[in-house]
Parts: C-alpha cells; sequence; structure tokens
C-alpha cells in the first residue's frame, strides 16, 4: 500500500514545477505576465526579442532562463531587475540602459535582502551600477560580463557592488568602465575568484569594512588606482596579478588600516606603486613576485609588526620607500636583483645583508622633484657611498638574508 501511494505522490511532485514560455510567438508576450502567473519553483524561459517592461520585479522564487539573450532595456529611466525572493537564479540574459541617478542608485539586477539567489551568465551593458547586492547571503554571482562607458567616477557606479552581506561567491566575471569594478562594504565571509577587472575609472577591487574574506586568481588591469583594501581584517589576497596600474596616485594594492591578512604568490608587474601600505599591522606579505614596477613597495613609518618574506623583487625603478625612520617591520629571504653580496659557503643565502632603502628613494620621498635627477652620476655615486657608509637611511632597515637567486614561485 505504501509503494501505491508513492506512485501517485510523486508524479504530483514533479509536475507541480512547470515551465512559462515566454516570446512574441510564445503563449505569454511579456515577462511580467509570466511572473504574474508563476509559481514559486517555477521555470520562466524568455525567448529572443527586446523587452521594455521598465521595472522587471521578482517577487517569487523562480528560475528565470534567458535563450539567445533576450534584451531587457531599461530605456536609461528604470532600474531593470529587481530580485526580491529568496533562490532566486537568473541567467542568460542581455540587461541595457539602466536609469542613471546618484541617490537611488538604479541598477541592471539589484538583490533585495535576500539568500541563495544566483546571478550567472548574463551580459550588462550601458548600465548605472551593473549588479548589485543588498544584505544578502550566499548569493553567487558567476560567470557575467559587465561594461559602462562614462569617464568621469561621479557619472557611473560600481560593476558588482555588495553592501552588508555574508558568503557570497564573486565568481569568473570580466567587469569593464565602472567606478570601481568590484566593491565590498561590510561583507564578510566571502570569494572573489577569476575576476578580471580592466580599466574601471577609479579601483579595480574596493574594500571597505570587509573581514574575513578571500580573494584569489584574479586579474586588475589599468585600472584607475589599482586596487584598495581599506580599514578591514583578515583578507587573505593569493594568486592575483596586479598590472599596469599607472598614475600619480595608482598602485597594484592599497593597503590602509589592515590587519593579520596575508598577501602570497602575487604578481605585481608594471604599476607605478605594486605596494602602498598605511597603518597595516601583522599583514605578512610572502612569495610575491614584484616586476617592472616605479615603486615595488612603499611602506610608510605607520605600518608594524609585518612581515616581507621570500618575494622576487626584479627591475623596479626603487624597490622600498618610506615616510620615516623607524623599522618595525621584518624583511627576510627576499630575491634581491640589486644586491652585489656574495655566497662563500653556498648556501643559496648572501653573507652580507642587503639595504633595500636607497639613499635617493629617502630624497625623493621627502622633495619630488629630486625625481629629475634620476638616473645622474652624482646620484648614482651618493647610492654607492651610503651602502657603504649609511647616514640617511636606517642601518636597520636591511633583509638579513637576502637570496642569491630567484625562487620559483
Amino acid at each position: 500500500m505504501k509503494w501505491f501511494l508513492l506512485f501517485i505522490i510523486t508524479p504530483f511532485v514533479v509536475c507541480s514545477q512547470h515551465e512559462i514560455n515566454v516570446g512574441k510567438n510564445k503563449p505569454v508576450k511579456s515577462i511580467k505576465k509570466a511572473l504574474s502567473i508563476a509559481k514559486d519553483g517555477d521555470i520562466i524561459v524568455v525567448y529572443p526579442g527586446l523587452y521594455k517592461e521598465k521595472n522587471i520585479v521578482i517577487d517569487k522564487r523562480v528560475e528565470m532562463r534567458g535563450v539567445g539573450f533576450p534584451i531587457l532595456d531599461g530605456e536609461r529611466l528604470h532600474e531593470v531587475v529587481s530580485i526580491k525572493a529568496h533562490g532566486v537564479k537568473f541567467s542568460g540574459f542581455k540587461i541595457i540602459n539602466s536609469g542613471y541617478a546618484a541617490l537611488k542608485d538604479p541598477c541592471g539586477i539589484k538583490v533585495y535582502n535576500k539568500s541563495y539567489v544566483r546571478i550567472e551568465n548574463n551580459i550588462l551593458d550601458n548600465n548605472f551600477f551593473g549588479i548589485y547586492i543588498q544584505n544578502g547571503t550566499h548569493c553567487t554571482v558567476k560567470n557575467n560580463k559587465l561594461k559602462a562607458y562614462a569617464v568621469e567616477e561621479q557619472q557611473i557606479g560600481n560593476g558588482i557592488h555588495a553592501w552588508k552581506s555574508s558568503n557570497l561567491k564573486i565568481l569568473n566575471n570580466e567587469i569593464v568602465g565602472h567606478r570601481d569594478g568590484i566593491y565590498f562594504e561590510f561583507v564578510t565571509d566571502s570569494e572573489i575568484k577569476n575576476n578580471h577587472s580592466i580599466k574601471n575609472i577609479r579601483y579595480g577591487l574596493h574594500f571597505m569594512f570587509s573581514h574575513s574574506d578571500i580573494y584569489l586568481h584574479n586579474t586588475f588591469t589599468s585600472n584607475g588606482a589599482g586596487v584598495a583594501v581599506m580599514y578591514s581584517r583578515k583578507v587573505t589576497m593569493i594568486h592575483n596579478v596586479f598590472n599596469e596600474n599607472w598614475g600619480d596616485a595608482a598602485y597594484g594594492i592599497l593597503l590602509k588600516e589592515l590587519t593579520d591578512s596575508k598577501i602570497e604568490r602575487n604578481k605585481f608587474l608594471k604599476n607605478t606603486t605594486g605596494i602602498y601600505s598605511e597603518g597595516t599591522t601583522r599583514v605578512e606579505i610572502k612569495k610575491n613576485v614584484f616586476k617592472g614596477n616605479g615603486w615595488a613597495l612603499k611602506l610608510q613609518a605607520s605600518c608594524m609588526d609585518n612581515l616581507i618574506a621570500r618575494n622576487n623583487f626584479f627591475g623596479n625603478t626603487f624597490d622600498v620607500a618610506t615616510n620615516g625612520n623607524l623599522t618595525l617591520n621584518t624583511f627576510s629571504k627576499n630575491y634581491w636583483d640589486k644586491y652585489e653580496g656574495y655566497d662563500l659557503n653556498k648556501d643559496g643565502i648572501g653573507d652580507v645583508p642587503f639595504h633595500p632603502l636607497s639613499l635617493f628613494s629617502v630624497l625623493v620621498e621627502r622633495t619630488p622633484a629630486a625625481m629629475l635627477l634620476f638616473r645622474s652620476f652624482m646620484i648614482t655615486l651618493l647610492d654607492k657611498s651610503e651602502k657603504v657608509l649609511p647616514t640617511i637611511t636606517p642601518d636597520h632597515f636591511k633583509d638579513d638574508q637576502p637570496r642569491m637567486k630567484p625562487m620559483k614561485l
């Protein structure tokens, strides 16, 4: 008798989820109509076409699936898609022309205070904010392409913006031309992985008051000021590439008031400054490559108890700069291509310490106009003299165990 009841009930459960087809030649012509008749668990399949339906509000637990990237057009007046239900899956659409307004922050797609929302495989073009998660948990933003065209940061919002959220996954997205590519504020226990953030006006990635997060295997290229991680703790940054971030105030990473964090196995290539660090404490900078930067590392006097170890420094104009005389951080077993010491016992570690802080870097920090004298014979002579008899550079600002050969990282 039990088996008979199961046989009757099971088909009913499967059939309770049904598919609603939307399109010009389909039973339902508009997305809003489909949402009005849908029930939790239904699938709404939208076929190719241009849909101008003002603000589309998804307030039921449905899956919305685009076929051939149907276009949802906000006509530069409206927020295009508002998700106001838990467990929504939204994929396969092209979202264009959201409204532009600095106070209301209209978006291509916005999640309002919901959990377990998945936004995948969409194209977002010419929106004020791209994808915005407000007070969300366990949401995933994956395989989306976002592009905007503003030339000033006050004219545009962020590509992927998350506020007061937790347990987010931001994966495999490409973000171009927004204010910040990815922005986290009050976001915890989240992962940012395999994203490409390119030519954004301000930062490729921007952290504010966000703790216990990890970002890895991302590329940040030619952004206005690189990446900023501020007022946060327990942030892990590994296997990222920071390159071609050039400008007066441009960095691979700007660190400000960061504590108990890790920066490991990253590549800092051709940036004005690889890492600029201010007010950081107990940060480990290990096994990174710094190559072709103006300054590889600017470590301000407000930093303490940081470890800079087992990194490779190649072809940087200045390896290290600081604005003070105290050395409250530790350099250990780095490879410096400017090291001219020797290794008599052949253990791979130089027998004399390396002083990465050159006289000229100290002079430039105090008097930026001195940069005009770079590569002059007199400056080269002063640098050589300073290494023999230090007078301005702190004698204890040194790596006591410099490596003779670069490490394979």
